[in-house]
């Protein structure tokens, strides 16, 4: 049912059961909020979305408060403009006045809210918050003085991850938000998945930065510099530089890297193709001798960590397989310092992804060779983008390159991972090529596609019926394992992704609330699929070359000494 609503003397339609502040959305009009969060159940605790409703005596909600027929709203009006800069000037009150210094200068919600309602003094003077900055997380730094207490992070972790590593602690003007009994986040349920980071309005969480020391590898002659970047990463890095959401920058990121003094570039979509084939070996060799079924994903490490500290019984159901990230880093430790004579004690290798996870992956005690870790440094989306301004790269300027061989060669279906339901995608193909023993007719498989919370697909290949479930976000993987516990059996491989969409999702990505620019991310993702010339894994030449000429055969007694991997049950806080 519509019905019409006066709004800043204009009338507009607005529907039935709908709160003010979606009418007014749908309508074009913005109010700023701080504690709103489109997915989730309002709150109305910021009151910064309050607008004056003719007959109330107080300014109302708008994210909370429904609207009602031939309501008349003032969205900004002197008294509304008022109080949001009043509760924009008690936040800044006790707020560090670090904003040349902070993480977030100028992607900053409190900062632009401060811009916004012009306010140029001090009025309101309160005690500076002091806490000490916890840097104990591999990937994530907190710095709760920087806090505002909008509570975004908290249900981020809990509502929509179903971590809950974070918490309110405390009462009154002493509140402040961290994890159980306030301990430090390495020794917390954090998953590392950066989903907080990208909740967070201000600086108070951020990625913990490897930039500094890859400058100095870079302009050290002695180093060889190798990066492995993230085909996810290529789809969206141009959203900071003024391009269109979505837009594909690969050859540009070829022709920037190297002008930044890169000895070798790759694209990690390669190592993706060397997952799926591995894993395809994986489950093949499950399958056919009665191994352990279902197989999970293991290509996530936020998923990998919570599997350790949530489920450990379930451990012997993740793949062995190393992830993308760390089988190209052992790769090039191995394979490419040894057919190009680098002095591996001189070899710096990168990684660019969108994923503030791959942070806590690359230090992880099996991800190393004889103490020395396979990826000595992993950059976000957000830090590649930082560092190629750091760098004085006008990428405007730069025509397309290709990367650098023996690994330049990639299939889409490795790129597929980037969204929820690509593995399964993806997986499909080559594992129908070794159970079939011939291709797939049709390699585009839309049901496992556009996955919103969980899904389930069954397939016939060869003389096995397969049952693959695809779960979107860690939150929805308890009901598919607790299924399994109690003896479900038709189903034989999980792909999990923790963060919501996918890795085109990741908590290392550029900020953004526009879900219309993931839903952009996504369709290049499914655009490139369909043109691309390589669409399995398993046709990649350059891949078939590795095998030939060193690992031998996919599941062979080289690749499981260089590309496999344990898991083992981690302890942490209540």
């Amino acid at each position: 049912m519509n019905f019409p609503i006066e709004v800043n003397n204009k009338i507009i339609i607005a529907r039935k059961g709908e709160t003010i502040l979606e009418a007014l959305t749908r309508n074009g009009l913005k109010v700023p909020t701080l504690c709103h969060m489109t997915e989730l159940n309002p709150t109305g605790s910021c009151r910064m979305c309050v607008v004056e409703v003719e007959g109330k005596a107080n300014l109302i909600t708008a994210c909370s408060h429904p609207v009602e027929e031939w309501m008349k709203i003032k969205t900004h009006s002197p008294r509304v403009v008022n109080a949001r800069k009043t509760n924009v000037e008690l936040l800044l009150s006790n707020h560090p006045d670090d904003c040349l210094y902070c993480d977030r200068n100028g992607n900053c919600e409190l900062q632009k809210f401060a811009a916004e309602l012009n306010i140029r003094e001090r009025r309101f003077t309160g005690k500076k918050n002091k806490y000490k900055t916890d840097p104990s997380g591999s990937s994530i730094v907190r710095d709760q003085a920087k806090c505002v207490l909008c509570g975004r992070c908290v249900r981020t972790c809990d509502e929509i991850m179903g971590v809950s590593t974070l918490g309110f602690i405390g009462r009154g003007n002493t509140t402040i938000i961290g994890p159980s009994f306030n301990r430090q986040l390495n020794l917390s349920s954090c998953i590392a998945c950066g989903q907080c980071i990208m909740s967070c309005p201000t600086g108070a969480l951020h990625e913990k930065r490897h930039s500094a020391d890859l400058q100095h590898a870079l302009h050290n002659t002695e180093k060889h510099v190798v990066i492995q970047y993230s085909p996810t990463l290529s789809i969206s890095i141009g959203e900071e530089l003024g391009m269109k959401p979505g837009k594909d920058l690969y050859g540009i990121i070829n022709a920037a890297l190297r002008k930044m003094g890169f000895d070798k570039i790759f694209d990690a979509a390669f190592a993706a193709d060397l997952y799926i084939v591995e894993l395809a070996a994986e489950m093949e060799k499950r399958m056919r001798s009665g191994g352990m079924v279902p197989m999970f994903s293991s290509d996530c490490p936020a998923w990998v960590k919570h599997v350790e500290q949530t489920y450990p019984e379930m451990i012997p159901h993740l793949s062995a397989c190393k992830s993308p990230q760390q089988m190209f880093g052992a790769i090039i430790r191995s394979y490419y310092t040894t057919t190009f004579h680098v002095d591996i004690d001189n070899l710096y290798t990168v990684s660019a992804m969108p994923c503030t996870a791959r942070k806590f992956e690359s230090k992880r005690e099996q991800m190393t060779q004889k103490g020395i870790s396979d990826v000595d440094a992993v950059l976000t989306t957000r830090e590649f983008n930082q560092f190629i301004r750091l760098n004085g790269i006008d990428t405007h300027q730069l025509e397309p390159e290709i990367s650098d061989s023996p690994f330049h060669v990639q299939s889409s279906a490795g790129k597929l991972m980037g969204a929820t339901g690509g593995l399964t995608e993806a997986l499909i193909r080559t594992l129908y090529s070794r159970l079939a023993g011939k291709e797939i007719a049709q390699p585009k498989i839309t049901e496992v596609r556009n996955v919103k919370d969980y899904k389930e697909y069954y397939m016939k290949i060869g003389e096995f019926k397969l049952g693959f479930a695809i779960v979107n976000s860690v939150k929805y993987a308890e009901k598919i394992i607790n299924e399994i516990k109690a003896g479900r059996d038709d189903i034989h491989f999980v792909e999990v992704v923790a963060c919501p969409g996918g890795c085109v999702n990741g908590g290392g990505q550029p900020f953004s609330n526009d879900q219309n620019i993931a839903k952009a991310r996504i369709k290049s993702i499914y655009d490139n699929d369909e043109k691309d010339p390589i669409r399995f894994a398993h046709k990649n030449p350059a891949i078939l070359d590795l095998y030939r000429e060193y690992l031998g055969q996919p599941g062979g007694e080289k690749s499981e000494s260089l590309l496999y991997t344990t898991y083992s049950k981690r302890e942490v806080s209540l």
